[in-house]
């Protein structure tokens, strides 16, 4: 295991984004599962600062976040990099075939469309959606660290020590309550939101010595992941069910079976390997309703990413009952706003009826004393239509008012609470 970073008091004089791994896993076998699938559709990623009290473009200057956009387009994928990904085999026998292996080895992202509007940044990624998906990463990576940079510009370099210092305050903290609970198992997912990128390194890198792979499972940064030899952590996003309901919403069947076809296509494509559902994209309670008994048994287990986990895991423990299904052979992967306590609660709550996993983001790795923001960058318009995100949680809903209307109502969409999108 390669020894991790010492920090360095000061903020370097180096782009944030260096490498093209820098980057969330699951955009690898999603970026495979386009290539293969939709390599000729059109897809346009948007920016949206969902902490409306924070007022980015009175913060970011505009040539500084240009600058770090103009940097990203000039990286490609090296030989170690490519290597590494043709030998990721954790998963299933050759995860990535040579076809995209060869679209990775020229990809250069493409250019982007960004403007300052008032106190708002908008920033698009148009393109090709096989190459606009990766924008997404690199560009929160961004935005985020040059955000924190600002915040800490006037400070000098022994308040910025007692910065960092209060962060490894809090991570040791976290990491010996882990250790008096060796049954919290959890992967590493806050690169989208990370304090920066050598604090991200610090952290992962801290957790690999302090903690047993049988607890700390890995990491959702590919760079990370090859640099520490962890399991590189991760299978798909809202992204794809949004792009395809898209794709499939000129009938109201057709928006319907939307799901039900990327599911079978992404079986088709990894199997059983990386068989964990994300169903809160149009809301779980119609995911479960399209979900065959066949489907509850040969997938892994599910993600959940907004609403109440307990609510959703009783949800899913009644689902998988119905279908004659062990719940207890199956996987909840809970990501949504986690800190350590909510952890213990959802593991304790599930002992011994479900199995439990978490994937543990901004609290992990931006957890410093200064406020975290909620920023996305989602799928705004596939081949021209407008997409929509519904969400368990409606303060996370996306899209055109009429066309949320309409997936609402195609989806059997119910009320659900409405609450602040914590990161």
């Amino acid at each position: 295991m390669a020894p991790y970073i010492r920090l360095r008091p000061h903020w370097p004089d180096e782009p944030i984004v260096q490498n093209l791994t820098d980057t969330d896993f699951y955009k690898f076998p999603m970026g495979q599962f386009i290539f293969n699938h939709f390599r000729n559709v059109k897809a346009t990623f948007g920016f949206k600062n969902r902490t409306l009290t924070v007022k980015l473009g009175r913060i970011i200057p505009e040539a500084r976040l240009r600058e770090e956009l103009d940097h990203v387009r000039t990286l490609r994928f090296d030989n170690s990099e490519l290597h590494y990904l043709r030998g990721t085999w954790e998963y299933q026998a050759r995860m990535f075939g040579e076809p995209y292996l060869e679209f990775l080895k020229v990809y250069a992202p493409p250019q982007y469309r960004l403007e300052y509007r008032g106190d708002d940044i908008i920033l698009e990624f148009p393109g090709l959606w096989l190459e606009s998906s990766p924008w997404e990463i690199y560009g929160l990576e961004i935005i985020i660290e040059l955000y924190i940079r600002e915040m800490l510009k006037k400070q000098s370099l022994f308040s910025k020590d007692v910065v960092y210092a209060e962060g490894k305050k809090r991570l040791w903290e976290k990491i010996k309550i882990l250790k008096d609970n060796p049954q919290i198992m959890f992967s590493e997912f806050g690169t989208r939101r990370r304090f920066s990128r050598d604090w991200q390194d610090y952290v992962v890198g801290a957790l690999a010595e302090e903690l047993p792979p049988s607890q700390f499972r890995g990491t959702s940064n590919t760079y990370l992941a090859d640099k520490y030899g962890l399991l590189p952590m991760g299978t798909n996003a809202h992204e794809l069910q949004m792009v395809i309901a898209g794709l499939m919403q000129g009938t109201d069947d057709g928006l319907r079976n939307s799901q039900d076809c990327m599911l079978k296509l992404w079986w088709q494509q990894y199997e059983e390997a990386l068989s964990i559902f994300l169903p809160d994209t149009f809301g779980t309670e119609s995911f479960l309703k399209l979900v065959t008994p066949e489907m509850l048994h040969q997938w892994k287990g599910f993600r959940q990413d907004s609403g109440d986990p307990i609510a959703e895991g009783e949800m899913w423990i009644k689902a998988y009952k119905a279908a004659g299904v062990d719940p207890q052979k199956k996987m909840m992967i809970a990501s949504d706003g986690l800190d350590i306590e909510t952890m213990i609660k959802i593991e304790k709550h599930f002992r011994g009826r479900l199995m439990t996993s978490f994937g543990w983001g901004t609290n992990l790795t931006n957890d410093l004393g200064l406020k975290s923001l909620s920023l996305v960058i989602k799928a705004l318009l596939a081949n021209g239509v407008c997409l929509v995100k519904l969400s368990n949680n409606p303060a996370k809903a996306m899209g055109d008012p009429e066309a949320v209307k309409r997936y609402r109502q195609v989806f059997g969409y119910g009320e659900h609470a409405s609450t602040e999108c914590k990161y």
